[in-house]
C-alpha cells in the first residue's frame, strides 16, 4: 500500500491576524474530500490531514511522483491570500502523517523508516511522551523495542497497535469519505452576523465546496437556497422563526462561482435580518447534467464579458424580477393579446435558453407549446405598426365612426371571435400587476383599415351584435395607427 497525506497551511510570509475578512477561506473538510475522490476512491481524514491511499491507482496517473505534481498544482485553495498545500507519502498512513508533521516543521526526515521518526509524530503516543522519555524512548523504534505485554498493561492497546500498523503487520481501518447525491453544507458563523453582506464572507466558504462537488457529480446548478438560523427566538415581543433564506436561480445550469457570488451578494444587500445570524446552510434545489464549454478558434465566437442571461440575471436580482420584463408572444387573435410584458427570469430568458438546449440535444419541443408559437407568430399585413395601449371609442356622425374628420372605410371586414373560452382573471391580474386574463370577455369584432381627413390611416373595429353579449348600439373603436 502506499498513502499521500496532505495538509492546507496559510502561508507564514502573509500576516492574516491583522484583518480577518481577508484571511484564507478553507472550503470544509467534507469538500476538499470531495476534491481528492476525482484521483483515488480511497480517501478519508486523519487528525489533521487528509489521507490518500493510492496504491491501484498511481499507475494511472503515471507513478508517485507525477501524481503527487498532479496533486500540487490542482489545489483546490486558491493561492491568494497565501494558503499553500503540503504533501507527504508513505508505505502507511501513520508513517506518511508523522512525515507530514515533520515536513511542516522543518525537520529533516530520518534515513531509518519507520523505527526513526520521532515519538511526538505518532498521536496515540502524545499523552505518555513524559513517561515514555523518562524511560529513553525518543523514536517509533525505542517504544518498538519494549515488551509487548508490559506495554499494553502500562499504556493500553492502542499504542501498540498503532505501531502493528505503521510496521504493516496490522490492516489498518478508515471510514471512506463518499460524495453525497445532493449538496448540503452547514457552517457556523465566526461570530454573530446582523446584516446581509456579513454573511457574504462564509458563504464563500460554502461555494468553494459547491464548486468541489458540481465538478465531482458533473452537474451544474439551476437553484441554490442560502438559509441562516437566527440566534434569537424573540425580539421586541414578537416570536421570531427559527431560519430566514434566499434563493438564487439561473437560466441554465452554471459552475462559475464568480456569476453565483455575484447574485447571492445581491440578495443578501437586500435581504434583513430579523435577528443576529449564527449558522449558515447552502443546498441545491436544482441541478443539472454538465455538457462542458464549447471553445472556438473564430475571435467573434470568444467574445468577452458576460452572457446575456447573466446580466439579466443580476439587474433581475438587484432591481427586482418586475423591474426587468421582457415581451412574450400569445396564441391570441385579440390585439391588445398578443403580446404580454413579464418577468425576464420566469419567461424569456429561460424559454429561449430551453428552446436552445432542447434543440441542441434533438429533442423535439412540446407539441402544444409548437403550435402555440405557431399561432402566435403568424403575421398580418393589415396590422398597424403602433396599437393604442387600449381601444378608443369613437364618436358616431349617424352610422359613420369619426376621428378627426368622418372615417372612409378602405380594406374589410377582418372578423376575429375570440374570448370565447372563459372570462376569468389571473390572481396578479386581480392584484394589479402584470398579470394575463385567462379569457377576458368574448371579442365579436370586425376590423378595417379607414382613411381620416386629418389623421391618415387608422385601424378600427366595429363590436358586432351577439345574442347573449349584445348591448343595443352599434360601436366603433380605434385600434392602431398606420405610418
Amino acid at each position: 500500500m502506499h498513502w499521500i497525506a496532505l495538509r492546507w497551511l496559510p502561508d507564514a510570509a502573509l500576516d492574516h491576524s491583522a484583518d480577518g475578512a481577508d484571511a484564507p477561506a478553507l472550503p470544509p473538510p467534507e469538500a476538499l474530500g470531495w476534491w481528492a475522490l476525482q484521483y483515488t476512491p480511497h480517501v478519508a481524514w486523519q487528525d489533521e490531514a487528509l489521507m490518500l491511499e493510492v496504491s491501484a491507482c498511481e499507475r494511472l496517473w503515471g507513478g508517485r511522483l507525477q501524481l503527487m505534481r498532479q496533486l500540487l498544482a490542482a489545489n483546490p485553495v486558491p493561492d491568494v491570500p497565501g494558503m499553500r498545500m503540503l504533501g507527504a507519502q508513505g508505505a502507511t498512513s501513520l508513517v506518511a502523517l508523522a512525515r507530514l508533521r515533520l515536513f511542516v516543521r522543518g525537520a529533516a526526515r530520518p534515513k531509518d523508516l519507520p523505527a526513526g521518526l520521532p515519538l511526538d509524530t505518532l498521536s496515540v503516543a502524545r499523552t505518555h511522551l513524559d513517561l515514555l522519555a523518562r524511560l529513553g524512548c525518543r523514536t517509533w523504534g525505542d517504544v518498538a523495542a519494549l515488551p509487548r505485554g508490559g506495554l499494553t498493561r502500562r499504556f493500553g492497546t492502542e499504542l501498540r497497535v498503532a505501531l502493528d500498523a505503521a510496521w504493516g503487520l496490522r490492516p489498518e481501518s478508515h471510514a471512506w469519505l463518499t460524495l453525497p447525491d445532493v449538496f448540503e453544507q452547514k457552517l457556523e458563523l465566526p461570530a454573530l452576523a446582523e446584516t446581509g453582506p456579513e454573511l457574504m464572507w462564509s458563504a464563500n466558504r460554502l461555494l468553494s465546496a459547491l464548486q468541489i462537488w458540481l465538478r465531482a457529480r458533473q452537474r451544474g446548478a439551476r437553484a441554490l437556497e442560502l438559509q441562516w438560523t437566527l440566534d434569537l427566538k424573540r425580539f421586541n415581543g414578537v416570536n421570531l422563526p427559527p431560519h430566514q433564506q434566499v434563493t438564487v436561480r439561473t437560466a441554465e445550469p452554471t459552475q462559475d462561482m464568480a456569476h453565483l457570488r455575484r447574485l447571492l451578494s445581491e440578495k443578501l444587500a437586500l435581504a434583513t435580518l430579523a435577528a443576529p445570524a449564527s449558522w449558515l446552510k447552502l443546498r441545491t434545489l436544482e441541478t443539472d447534467p454538465w455538457a462542458g464549454a464549447s471553445t472556438s478558434f473564430l475571435p467573434e465566437d470568444n467574445r468577452k464579458g458576460d452572457k446575456l442571461h447573466e446580466m439579466v440575471e443580476r439587474l433581475s436580482v438587484r432591481l427586482g424580477a418586475r423591474q426587468v420584463l421582457v415581451p412574450c408572444a400569445l396564441a391570441d387573435h385579440r390585439p391588445e393579446r398578443k403580446q404580454a410584458w413579464r418577468p425576464a427570469l420566469q419567461t424569456g430568458v429561460q424559454a429561449g435558453v430551453q428552446a436552445g438546449n432542447e434543440k441542441h440535444n434533438g429533442k423535439a419541443p412540446d407539441k402544444a407549446r409548437r403550435q402555440a408559437q405557431a399561432a402566435a407568430s403568424q403575421p398580418d399585413a393589415l396590422y398597424p405598426p403602433w396599437l393604442l395601449p387600449e381601444p378608443l371609442l369613437l364618436e358616431m356622425d349617424g352610422e359613420r365612426p369619426c376621428y378627426r374628420g368622418p372615417l372612409s372605410r378602405l380594406v374589410g371586414p377582418q372578423r376575429v371571435e375570440a374570448g370565447w373560452w372563459g372570462c376569468k382573471e389571473s390572481k396578479e391580474g386581480k392584484e394589479g400587476k402584470e398579470g394575463i386574463e385567462e379569457g377576458g370577455k368574448p371579442a365579436l369584432r370586425d376590423y378595417y383599415v379607414a382613411e381620416s381627413p386629418e389623421a391618415g390611416l387608422v385601424w378600427i373595429f366595429r363590436e358586432r351584435h351577439s345574442a347573449r353579449f349584445s348591448a343595443g348600439e352599434v360601436r366603433w373603436y380605434l385600434q392602431g395607427f398606420y405610418a
